[in-house]
């Protein structure tokens, strides 16, 4: 019976995994929105700006040059000294045909310090379509166009989660391991069953629809603004639907304590948004499915090869995924798969450890809720 179920168990987990490539190679194949149910509205590209970034030209650049016919940007900076501001200034006075504008303040209105960057952003912007876009995100030139087009009739909320791209060491391969050929994997897999998750890097929505639900107060109920949106978007009896393929986020050097950070972070957030659905993520990854694998072959008194085919069939397509979409890959990426798969366990329990976490140096404690962040 042992046998059985460790045998069941990563077969099961194995068909998972595979039909989840297979969805995203099906994205692939058709990159585009077959349409659209709302037309072309005006569109508000609302960034929040803290600090200046080494990709910041090119991401924050890539807001003027959008295929798209009628849209304004608003950048939100939150102290009138903040370093990128030159150079957003500076952005704007070279793209005079884009409506443009740069808003700057606080408004302390909940715990979430991104909220209350873009909230002035929010109240001032023009039109009822508003996309929430990160500033570290690159903007391909139908990123708007696959925003709006990506709505559908029972849709309350566009997301896209981000896709790792241009890493310049090995950490940095690492957190694109991690950002691509698991997380957007599952993301996307998720959506295509109709259980669709917002991802902050990109959230669109109707404001008259949001605020007839309560307004952005509503996202300032925990610190993951897009953890607090999917839920808000369900008990409106709609759902999150995903672009068909994400945008990418330029990665540059990290370092590993950086990688272990930020995804022990997204951890955390994912476990108080979501914490009966964050209980499986255990099984997250190849370590448990090949310790299975392995351990069936061993209870059936089988060649151990037939674990090492296990794992050489999971980890051959998720490397044919990476080459076809076109995502960084190298002679490492094997390994960094592996090392990714070791630490996912790792983080899964070190996340039970304690409460809140760390976000652009200030310590933030998800018990919080929507209350003010105090003065600085």
């Amino acid at each position: 019976m042992m046998a059985l179920g460790l045998t069941l168990a990563a077969v099961t987990l194995l068909l998972l995994h595979l039909g989840a490539v297979a969805l995203y190679l099906l994205r692939l194949a058709r990159p585009d929105p077959v349409g659209s149910v709302i037309g072309q509205p005006f569109v508000t590209l609302l960034r929040p700006v803290c600090g200046l970034d080494p990709f910041d030209d090119e991401t924050l650049r890539a807001s003027f040059h959008q295929n798209y016919p009628r849209y304004e940007v608003i950048f939100c900076a939150q102290t009138p000294d903040d370093p990128v501001i030159p150079l957003v200034r500076r952005l704007i006075a070279q793209h005079p045909h884009i409506p443009a504008r740069l808003l700057i303040g606080l408004d302390r209105k909940t715990g979430n310090p991104k909220l209350n960057n873009v909230w002035k952003g929010w109240q001032q912007a023009a039109g009822d379509w508003i996309c929430m876009t990160d500033s570290n995100l690159t903007l391909p030139r139908n990123y708007l166009a696959n925003v709006v087009g990506s709505w559908g009739s029972s849709t309350g909320l566009v997301s896209s989660p981000p896709i790792g791209i241009m890493p310049q060491n090995m950490a940095g391969h690492l957190e694109c391991a991690f950002l691509n050929g698991n997380q957007a994997l599952l993301q996307h897999a998720a959506a295509s069953a109709g259980m669709g998750f917002a991802q902050g890097k990109t959230l669109f929505f109707n404001k008259p629809m949001l605020e007839h639900a309560g307004g952005l107060h509503l996202l300032g109920q925990t610190l993951a603004e897009d953890a607090a949106a999917t839920r808000v978007v369900r008990e409106m009896g709609r759902r999150v639907s995903l672009t068909p393929l994400p945008s990418g986020q330029p990665i540059g050097k990290r370092s590993l304590k950086q990688v272990w950070d930020r995804q022990l972070r997204w951890s955390r957030i994912r476990r108080d948004a979501f914490p009966l659905l964050f209980m499986f993520e255990i099984f997250n990854g190849a370590l448990l499915p090949v310790t299975f694998a392995f351990a069936a072959s061993l209870a059936q008194d089988l060649n151990p090869l037939w674990g090492l085919g296990y794992a050489a069939i999971w980890y051959q397509a998720e490397l044919g995924l990476n080459r076809r979409a076109g995502w960084p890959t190298g002679w490492h990426t094997l390994s960094l798969f592996i090392l990714r798969d070791l630490m996912m366990p790792a983080i899964w329990l070190a996340t039970y450890l304690r409460r809140g976490f760390e976000w652009r140096g200030t310590p933030l404690d998800p018990t919080a809720g929507n209350t003010a962040l105090p003065a600085a």
